[in-house]
């Protein structure tokens, strides 16, 4: 590495030009705005050679990981991305012994997304990192639903109290990230250590807060706006949310003294005749606004397929949340328009919830700018 390259943070979002360098292991980074930024050259990874001096030795640079790097004894990992434990950050206070915080030993994984251009919301792409906040070394899978399938997106190992990189992502590859599941297996390096189950976590993201400026916040694990989710919090795997229905009823009509001995037979014409279970009133129409304002802080920079995008995931979170709930009703306002997002609203009812009814909503109460669906016993 020489002046005048060009490098890019690991450990946060952010590079520059090399200044020059302080030491062995500290090299100055100048960004867009003019600062110098120092930096650990384990925290750096080259993205372009200065061209102007190519008879200059050059200090080679690990490129950017896929996973970390190999696992070592503690306290020797000088090549690892650093953590975001970081004292000139002020992000912890206390002791920080050989990568290890005292009481962080219960599990603690995060996924954190980033805006690369955090001023344009609607147009930028992001990049996704995985956080630990514990004293284990952690082995991840991260996969994205695919239908009834999963697609491997991540494979990995993170080390104590640090935050790794997974990817970088744009706006076309949102709909892959609606569904994920972390997997995680953890272990502390030679040492020993209070074994960890194994977890599986899955979680469902709200799409639409990828347009939304006030999502992206600083917290103790970046300095740059993040919109940060947990997977597994104080050991505790987040529970997934897809709960089969059939599943459900069947345990709740399970006998409630099944092992505990069987009951005294009864003659069947001494039965009571079990009373008919009143039917279910489904609740009132829900109604769910589409327009885009509604749904986003700003729409500059947006296409008009960007925004279509936007309100049909919102119409497809609506009706997954409410697809077991037969009778209930639902009025998603569109607008009248030029009828493009109607359209492919009824198209995804004709394929995706066939056993819905579609209707006009309301003229009194809507005018010709809403539709009404309702869930049919079958869907």
């Amino acid at each position: 590495m020489k002046i005048g390259d060009t490098v890019r943070f690991l450990s946060e979002v952010g590079g520059g030009r090399v200044s020059g360098f302080k030491g062995k292991d500290i090299v100055l980074v100048e960004d867009a705005d003019g600062f110098e930024i120092p930096m650990l050259l384990s925290d750096v990874v080259l993205i372009e050679e200065n061209a102007d001096e190519p008879d200059r030795p050059s200090k080679p640079v690990s490129p950017k990981p896929a996973v970390s790097p190999s696992l070592g004894k503690e306290g020797t990992t000088s090549s690892a991305p650093a953590g975001f434990f970081d004292s000139q950050a002020g992000n912890i206070s206390g002791t920080r012994v050989n990568n290890s915080i005292p009481g962080h030993d219960h599990l603690n994984l995060y996924l954190s997304f980033l805006p690369i251009e955090v001023k344009e919301i609607s147009q930028t792409n992001f990049e996704a990192y995985l956080v630990n906040d514990s004293n284990y070394y952690v082995q991840v899978l991260l996969m994205n639903a695919e239908g009834a399938g999963w697609h491997a997106r991540f494979c990995g190992t993170v080390e104590p109290n640090s935050k790794l990189f997974v990817e970088e992502f744009d706006r076309t590859m949102l709909n892959d990230l609606e569904r994920l599941c972390l997997q995680t297996i953890a272990w502390k390096q030679d040492k020993a250590f209070t074994l960890k189950p194994a977890t599986s976590s899955e979680l469902r993201l709200d799409l639409t807060k990828f347009y939304k400026l006030h999502v992206f916040q600083p917290n103790e694990f970046f300095r740059d706006p993040n919109w940060t989710l947990p997977f597994v919090e104080d050991d505790k795997p987040l529970r997934s949310a897809f709960v089969d229905a059939d599943q459900v009823r069947d345990a709740l009509l399970s006998p409630k003294d099944k092992g505990k001995g069987s009951m005294p037979k009864v003659k069947d014409a001494d039965q009571p005749k079990p009373a008919k279970p009143k039917k279910k009133v489904p609740e009132g129409p829900i109604e769910v606004n589409l327009h885009i304002e509604e749904l986003m802080d700003t729409t500059a920079g947006l296409s008009s397929g960007d925004m279509l995008m936007a309100q049909m995931n919102e119409f497809r979170r609506v009706m997954d949340e409410n697809i077991k709930k037969p009778g209930q009703q639902i009025v998603f306002i569109h607008g009248k328009g030029e009828g493009v997002l109607r359209k492919n609203i009824l198209q995804e009812l004709k394929y995706r919830y066939k056993g819905c009814t579609v209707q006009d909503a309301s003229f009194r109460e809507y005018g010709f700018g809403a539709t009404m669906v309702k869930i049919g016993s079958n869907s």
